[in-house]
């Protein structure tokens, strides 16, 4: 396989990884068996705090299917959170006038220009500092439910169909400082208020912190969890869906959750109720060590750095490829905004992780997925699809590779495309950006990638 640029950076990363044997991947694109799913939805709208940066058209270039409204406007947020909204609680929330929609409205429109439907997260945004101001049960759980359903009236025609009730009530004091039954009390009136004035709505929640442990392939769930699941059982409670949280090292933990979770949620009597992961993201060493106050600023830059770079990509293209067979109906990374956890820096330039969720938007252009055979090299994941149908430009068939381990040269084998097709790379790496023109593999039967450590590669046949 050769590089048809020699003064490119591709030639260049050719050039210096080293020579490794070739692992065969044999793909037929002509057998296509079920589809590739969209589970590349993010937390946060393109409206960035201050409102000198729009990240519409960043945000529009990966086509997130949902976005979550949480932790909007952190860490002062003036969108979103019901004491923005309806900043006087004891007003009466039948009448227009108390509420404050301004820079929701904005917010909000700005998000569904994305093209993304929503998740409207109603409740408080994480409060890391003490003494917290918000992030306490509401003094009266029928007040706060009519406010919740004078917010959905005023978001239920604005491309938000789920409304999701509180953000991990298990992560105390920063999210809670209830109790479970207050917590479990609040849904009760909350959900049912929802479903009586709006039934079309989807209702769930608790967007649940911590899941439990997993045990040789079993989720052994906290008290919290199951003690919610009961209470919904008893009280014969709408949950449309279930929103869980995981921030992980091994990107197969993501499928191994939600295998737990669909089990857990099926042997309480809700077959029917959605898995919504909506909250999860590459956790460095599974250590939350980098970001807490005793951590220096260079422990802080290394983790974001790792998170962010083309280690971050790699690990975001192999969890979202676990998930594809995994019981998980929709997923949300946290986030899609700047800093932090998010897919750009400061200055709203985009990271590596950024690239990887437009690697994955590119796949899904050719969204019929077909099989890959042959013995995978360690900390690699591949998947393919092959398009609808035939156009001229238009991808045939794609192959996308994410690369956690060292450099490793693959022998793909493509059976089944159109005479006439070529392949073309994009490669994610250190040295590589998916913006960076894409090369031209030989010609022939097969294609020879060197895929670099910790890299993402999209192979598109054209």
């Amino acid at each position: 396989m050769r590089c048809v640029r020699p003064g490119s950076a591709w030639f260049l990363v050719w050039l210096l990884l080293p020579a490794a044997p070739a692992a065969e991947l044999r793909v037929d694109f002509a057998a296509p068996a079920g589809r590739l799913r969209a589970l590349h939805g993010i937390n946060k709208g393109p409206r960035v705090p201050g409102g000198l940066v729009d990240l519409t058209a960043a945000q529009r270039a990966f086509r997130p299917p949902l976005t979550r409204l949480h932790d909007c406007g952190w860490p002062t947020p003036d969108v979103v959170d019901m004491h923005v909204v309806f900043p006087r609680f004891e007003a009466d929330p039948a009448r227009p006038e108390n509420y404050d929609f301004l820079r929701t409205d904005a917010y909000v429109a700005a998000a569904r220009a994305t093209g993304a439907e929503l998740v409207y997260r109603l409740g408080e945004t994480i409060e890391h500092d003490r003494p917290v101001r918000h992030a306490h049960p509401p003094r009266d759980f029928a007040h706060w439910a009519a406010i919740a359903a004078g917010v959905a009236a005023r978001y239920r025609d604005a491309g938000v169909k789920h409304w999701e009730i509180w953000n991990e009530p298990d992560n105390r004091p920063a999210c809670w400082t209830g109790t479970d039954e207050d917590y479990f009390r609040l849904y009760a009136v909350t959900a049912r208020t929802l479903k009586a004035r709006f039934p079309e709505l989807r209702v769930g929640g608790p967007a649940v912190g911590n899941t439990g442990a997993l045990r040789g392939g079993r989720l052994e769930a906290t008290a919290f969890v199951t003690g919610f699941l009961a209470f919904c059982r008893r009280e014969a409670l709408p949950l449309d869906f279930f929103s869980w949280h995981c921030y992980a090292a091994d990107p197969e933990e993501f499928a191994a959750r939600a295998r737990g979770v669909r089990a857990l949620l099926d042997a309480h009597g809700f077959a029917a109720t959605e898995s919504h992961l909506n909250e999860w993201n590459y956790l460095p060493d599974g250590a939350w060590t980098p970001w807490t106050r005793a951590a220096s600023p260079a422990d802080r830059r290394r983790a974001f750095a790792r998170m962010t770079g083309a280690e971050g990509a790699a690990f975001l293209v192999a969890a979202l490829a676990a998930m594809q067979d995994a019981p998980v109906d929709a997923a949300c990374l946290f986030h899609g905004e700047l800093g932090t956890f998010g897919l750009f820096d400061e200055f709203a330039a985009p990271q590596k992780n950024h690239g990887a969720l437009r690697a994955w938007a590119a796949l899904l252009e050719t969204p019929r997925r077909v099989p890959v055979n042959g013995a995978l090299p360690p900390r690699l994941a591949v998947l393919a699809g092959v398009a609808d149908g035939a156009g001229e430009g238009r991808p045939a068939a794609q192959l996308l590779v994410a690369n956690r381990g060292p450099a490793t040269t693959l022998r793909i084998v493509p059976d089944g495309l159109p005479r006439g097709v070529r392949a073309w790379r994009r490669v994610i790496s250190a040295a590589a950006s998916f913006d960076d023109e894409p090369d031209a593999p030989a010609t022939g039967d097969t294609v020879e990638p060197v895929v670099p450590a910790a890299s993402v590669t999209l192979l598109t046949w054209r």
